[in-house]
This record gives C-alpha cells, sequence and structure tokens, in this order.
C-alpha cells in the first residue's frame, strides 16, 4: 500500500462529483512483491488448503493455480478476468487499509467453478461499525471497479458508474451470498456482522457507493474523465469516484500471477 498514493490531482465529472487520483507505482523490491503475490494468490486459495487441493491431481502447486484456480494469461476470457480481479483487490485493499473498512473478499474467488468466468454480484463491499452496538453511524461502503489496462473505446469510469447503478438491485443478493459463505464455513460471528446491513428499515445505515477506474498510463492519458456523470446514480449524494494509474499495470499483473504460482 505504500505504492498507492493520492497525487492530490482532483478532476470534476459532467455532473459536478469530484474524481479522485490516485498513482500506483511500483518498485523493484523482491520481498515486497512476494508478500503481495501471497496476499494475491491467498484471494483463490489459503497456502494452508493448497497441499490438500493439490493432492491426488499429479500436479505440482504452480500447475494446479496456472491451470485450475488462476484465470488464463492468454486464452479466451481470461486476461481481461486477471485485470478485472486485479482491480477488484486493490480497491478493497484500497477502502481496507486506507479508509479502515472490514473488506471480507476472498470467498468471492474461492469459491468459483470456473476460472475463466467472473464472480457475479457487486465487486466490492465494505463494512464499518461505529460502536459495538449498531447504530445509523454504521457504514455499508458498495464500490464498482472497472479495469483498462490496454486501450480501448471503453470509458471505464463510466463503465464503473453505470454498473454501482445497478448495485441498487444486486446489493441483497451479494450481502446475503457473502454471508451464505461464512455459514457454510461455521463462521458465524462474521455472518452476523454481515446481517446487521441486510435490512436498513429495521436497523439504519449510511450506504456509500462508489465507482472506480483502474487505468494503465497510457489509457489514462487517453482518457477525458470529466464527460463522466453519474447524473442517474440513485445515491449521488454519497457517492465516491476514483481513478488509480500506474505504469505497464498488466505486465505487472502477469508478474503478480506467475510470482504467485511459482513462489507456492
Amino acid at each position: 500500500m505504500a505504492w498507492l498514493t493520492d497525487t492530490g490531482q482532483r478532476q470534476n465529472a459532467a455532473c459536478g462529483r469530484e474524481i479522485q487520483i490516485w498513482a500506483l507505482t511500483p518498485q523493484e523490491d523482491a520481498a515486497i512483491l512476494s508478500s503481495w503475490a501471497k496476499h494475491f494468490r491467498e484471494h483463490y486459495i489459503t497456502d494452508a488448503d493448497l497441499p490438500l487441493m493439490v493432492s491426488g491431481t499429479g500436479q505440482s502447486h504452480a500447475e494446479y493455480l496456472r491451470s485450475t484456480l488462476f484465470p488464463d494469461r492468454t486464452q479466451g476470457s481470461g486476461p481481461s478476468l486477471r485485470s478485472g480481479d486485479f482491480g477488484e483487490i486493490l480497491v478493497a485493499d484500497y477502502i481496507e487499509h486506507f479508509l479502515g473498512y472490514w473488506c471480507p473478499r476472498e470467498l468471492r474467488y474461492q469459491d468459483r467453478w470456473n476460472r475463466n468466468d467472473s464472480t457475479k454480484g457487486c465487486d466490492v463491499i465494505g463494512f464499518k461499525f461505529a460502536n459495538a452496538v449498531p447504530g445509523p453511524d454504521d457504514e455499508l461502503f458498495v464500490f464498482e471497479s472497472k479495469s483498462g489496462l490496454r486501450p480501448s473505446q471503453a470509458h471505464r469510469l463510466q463503465d464503473a458508474i453505470d454498473d454501482s447503478i445497478k448495485d441498487r438491485l444486486r446489493e441483497g443478493m451479494s450481502l446475503n451470498a457473502i454471508k451464505r459463505r461464512f455459514v457454510d464455513r461455521g463462521a458465524i460471528d462474521d455472518a452476523r456482522r454481515v446481517e446487521r446491513f441486510q435490512s436498513i428499515a429495521d436497523r439504519p445505515f449510511r450506504r456509500i457507493n462508489g465507482a472506480a477506474a483502474i487505468l494503465d498510463d497510457a489509457v489514462f492519458a487517453g482518457t477525458n474523465l470529466t464527460v463522466a456523470t453519474a447524473a442517474a446514480h440513485f445515491n449521488q449524494e454519497n457517492l465516491r469516484l476514483i481513478v488509480i494509474r500506474g505504469p505497464e499495470l498488466m505486465t505487472l499483473v502477469h508478474a503478480l500471477y506467475e510470482r504467485a504460482a511459482d513462489e507456492a
């Protein structure tokens, strides 16, 4: 997270909402990259579970990760899913480490049946508890993330905003899915923490929405952020817009996956 910094730059979307510009500047630091790769890998499987799951396959840990769990590097939707997962994990780390939300997300990736098929529902959900007893100052942060790591005609911030509008319908199903995964694993206390946010009418809280675009520097340079609009968003007053830019991010993504496999 020391490599993720607020540039201090701000732009205004067409609807008047402020867009924060953050920069990701990775360094050639093997220890940090290894730690990051482990963190990345454990979104798909814990290191404790990996030997048992590999057993019987005739594969090494690295082969199993590449062929069974990680999105494919070159085939089909694998590359775009890699970039999408990277963006979601980065945003989840951002709201957890910078903003102080509890952001359980590993089960979103560990429960996939198809390594090249994205998980449905809200991209990132964070929870913040003001006190030990539920109260109206508790916060639910629902974030949509879109990655643009290769040149295209898409406006990834607008895409994230448009998907965030859909979260009005997906929120309840996503909370249920997170709760279900905790219940299945016997993590009842965590399931109860999610449950606190399942009925805003019975247990009021503050809902915050977010839309993030993770852009390669070349894509960022060719994107006019000011044409993006959230005028149709149902939660305009509590909507955060953020862009994270960085150099050669797709190269970084592939390097993280390779290191995550090789060092397992």
